[in-house]
């Protein structure tokens, strides 16, 4: 009783009343003890009882679960449910233990009785209950403003998703679009030669590459043969591919020598192109009649010329410099015979640049060693087994290049 006296008496609307009024209220008081999380006051219900908070610590909240807002936090020598006992309405929010706590509670006829002795205890529990909600008030606009805030932030950020949505879809589509035409470019079916088959096959490490190849028909008995490796990836090397395919197909009909042919490709690059990027390429004519094979390799890869009888296996490795970059170029020409069963193996270094998981590249000499046992195939089942042997190489490893297979072998 002696404490419940000593906290009554350190109440605001309590200050300056008798000692008398303090034991009357201290004897009314119900003693409580609630654990945490337990529910005081529950938003909604009904009841005139007041509450002082003896010890521990107690949470008033609006609304439930995540919706709930926090609207205050109670400790000793604090009171509530004043709201309950000035109006009869429903309980304004909920109350609930954070911390072992002790209450004190006033049953409503009691604490009427005594507040109808003393109006001017009235008048001070009114003022207190006031100041409260205007606290309470100002506690949720703050809480409003956050949340309008987050909402507009929620809201500007679903408006950047979007827009970047729609940016992703279009520039797949323009991806799309752009695959489709690089694989137009590239030719599906090989003009017929008599005594030779060609075949290609091409993965491009993204979407779009800048791998290509090609057979020219510039006359009954000669035949352009071009492999190209350009040197970034994605739809920059698309759009430098097609340029450059372009060129080499309207030199090769118009200039005989392969030499000549890359050179002037070379600086029509210079000319049309102000990027930094470069092309390798090996392009060679075949002239049937002769059964022999002119061509110049602009820093490709050294195609492969194997005998599938004799097993002799040669580079064709006339010197010569990339395309596009540098001012002045050196290419040198050179002419091979072509002997019957010959299989010419072209490719981009794509194929000898494929790693394994732990990152060991194929190399050439992997490449070179399957020759003899696939040499006597068709071009096409060449094609198809050098991939094969590519990819399980790489066990899932990724690819990180485009990768080009051009060959031509004997008609079977």
């Amino acid at each position: 009783m002696q404490n419940e006296v000593e906290i009554l008496g350190e109440l605001s609307f309590l200050k300056g009343v008798g000692r008398e009024v303090l034991q009357r209220m201290a004897e009314v008081a119900v003693e409580r003890v609630f654990q945490p999380g337990q529910v005081i006051l529950q938003e909604g219900s009904s009841g005139g009882d007041l509450y002082l908070v003896a010890e521990g610590l107690v949470e008033v909240v609006k609304g439930r679960g995540d919706e709930a807002t926090l609207l205050a936090r109670r400790g000793p020598g604090e009171l509530f449910g004043e709201m309950g006992l000035i109006e009869e309405s429903p309980r304004f929010a909920t109350v609930r233990a954070i911390t072992p706590t002790r209450m004190l509670e006033f049953p409503e006829q009691d604490i009427r009785e005594v507040l109808a002795d003393q109006p001017v205890l009235l008048y001070q529990l009114v003022r207190a209950l006031s100041a409260r909600l205007r606290q309470t008030d100002l506690q949720m606009i703050a809480d409003l403003q956050r949340k309008n805030e987050e909402l507009a932030r929620a809201y500007r950020e679903l408006q950047a998703a979007q827009a970047a949505l729609v940016e992703k879809e279009r520039l797949e589509r323009e991806l799309e679009l752009a695959r489709d035409l690089q694989q137009s470019i590239l030719p599906q079916e090989f003009p017929l030669f008599p005594g030779f088959s060609c075949a290609a096959r091409n993965r491009p490490a993204r979407q779009v590459g800048g791998d290509f190849y090609d057979v020219i028909p510039l006359g009954p008995d000669r035949l352009g043969l071009v492999i190209a490796d350009v040197s970034d990836k994605g739809m920059p090397a698309a759009l430098y591919m097609a340029l450059t395919h372009s060129l080499i197909r309207a030199e090769a009909r118009r200039i005989s020598s392969p030499r000549r042919v890359l050179l002037s490709v070379h600086r029509l690059l210079l000319e049309m192109s102000t990027t930094d990027m470069f092309v390798t390429v090996f392009y060679g004519v075949l002239d049937a009649a002769q059964r022999a094979l002119c061509y110049a390799r602009a820093g490709h890869d050294p195609p492969l010329l194997f005998n599938p009888g004799t097993g002799e296996c040669h580079f064709l490795s006339a010197p010569g410099m990339l395309l596009g970059y540098e001012e002045e170029v050196h290419l040198q020409e050179a002419t091979v015979e072509l002997r019957r069963s010959d299989l010419l193996v072209l490719y981009t270094d794509g194929i000898t640049d494929a790693n394994a998981p732990d990152g060991e590249a194929f190399g050439l000499n992997r490449l070179r060693e399957m020759l003899p046992e696939v040499g006597e195939q068709g071009a096409q089942q060449v094609c198809e087994a050098i991939f094969e042997r590519v990819t399980r190489f790489q066990a899932g490893a990724t690819q990180y290049d485009d990768m080009t297979v051009f060959v031509m072998g004997e008609e079977v």
